[in-house]
């Protein structure tokens, strides 16, 4: 009797100090992380599990899983990557296949991505994209052709070349500065050029940098610039130079626009990014959850990823963060106001 008791209270002990190191590289920022180990916190109240979250960078986490899967010692049993990340890992055979781990009761968004080489190599976690804001006070100043629907819709009216008029327009109307990018360190401006303007001008992010079209990008570029507001380079976010009427129009990420629209949901407006020469392109950000092979407490594992991707979850990351739900069961639960007007400008920049 003593020996079962003993053997219990063991077990007992091992259910309640159960941890799960989770590595990820999203929600660094210290708002966001702040926002995420309060999750893991409530998580850790319900279920008695206790997670230690691990912010690493691209390069980091990279290192740290092939590591650990080189020597066998395997510590870390969730990782959050974007899905390039994620596939790296993949290909190197470090990721389990979680083919067989289901969540019946939602349903999953961009999934077709979470597979490589027949497996699959994560669970769809966070999803966001770059887009545009707009103070609607810009909108008196708009080019003749060029409607407030174009732009808030993204029709073949709203390209590059009707953006450089309209800021053309704002500068000669006003004196000021209109148009405004993540420019600083930090700030994403890069993202801006491989996977917006190049594309929209070229096709390609990458392959075609060197053609007679990309040259046409980097002249229309030199033409923008005299619009940019010089400020742009000490900018890594833009909600505030939004918020303090700086610029009338940005170019960023949904997280870093969020406080804005926020703040001020009747003053701006989220709309698409414009169209180029070969068409509109933009960047759908995919974040994942993934299992490193080995990894252990695989139950309380499953659990974490259960509760991350949760509707109610999912809600409150998008009020607290800016990234948007990737399972359908939560769009019902967004509710009115600014998160609308983000949502909104996402869907219609993906139509």
């Amino acid at each position: 009797m003593k020996k079962f008791l003993v053997i219990a209270l063991v077990l007992l002990t091992a259910m309640s100090f159960a941890k799960v190191f989770f590595a990820s590289t999203q929600m660094t920022p210290s708002e966001e992380r702040a926002f995420l180990l309060s999750k893991l916190s409530e998580f850790t109240k319900e279920t008695g599990i206790d997670v230690e979250l691990l912010n690493l960078g691209y390069a980091d986490i990279l290192a740290r899983v092939e590591a650990e899967q080189k020597t066998g010692k395997v510590k870390l049993g969730l990782i959050a990557d974007l899905q390039g990340g994620l596939y790296i890992l993949a290909s190197k055979g470090y990721l389990m296949d979680l083919s067989e781990f289901k969540l019946p009761d939602r349903t999953f968004l961009l999934e077709k991505y979470a597979y490589a080489d027949g497996k699959k190599i994560f669970i769809p976690w966070l999803q966001a994209t770059y887009v545009m804001v707009v103070n609607k006070e810009a909108f008196k100043y708009l080019p003749k052709g060029l409607t407030e629907d174009d732009v808030k819709y993204g029709t073949e009216k709203w390209t590059y070349e009707a953006l450089f008029e309209w800021v053309e327009n704002i500068m000669k109307k006003t004196g000021k500065y209109p148009l405004g990018f993540p420019m600083a360190p930090g700030g994403l401006w890069h993202r801006f050029l491989h996977g917006y303007i190049y594309p929209s001008f070229t096709g390609a992010q990458a392959i075609k940098f060197d053609s007679v079209r990309a040259l046409e990008m980097w002249e229309y570029l030199k033409k923008l610039m005299k619009y940019v507001h010089p400020a742009s380079s000490t900018w890594d976010k833009m909600d505030e130079p939004l918020m303090r009427g700086e610029v009338l129009i940005a170019w960023d990420h949904t997280a870093r626009i969020k406080q804005a629209i926020i703040s001020m949901p009747d003053k701006f407006c989220v709309v698409p990014v414009p169209r180029g020469p070969m068409g509109r392109g933009y960047i759908i950000v995919l974040v994942g959850l993934a299992v490193p092979k080995n990894a252990p407490s695989m139950d309380q594992v499953k659990k974490l990823i259960d509760y991350l991707t949760t509707p109610e979850v999912q809600v409150a990351i998008l009020k607290n963060v800016g990234f948007f739900p990737i399972i359908k069961e939560a769009a019902g639960a967004i509710p009115e106001g600014a998160l609308k007007v983000l949502a909104e400008g996402v869907l219609n920049q993906s139509a």
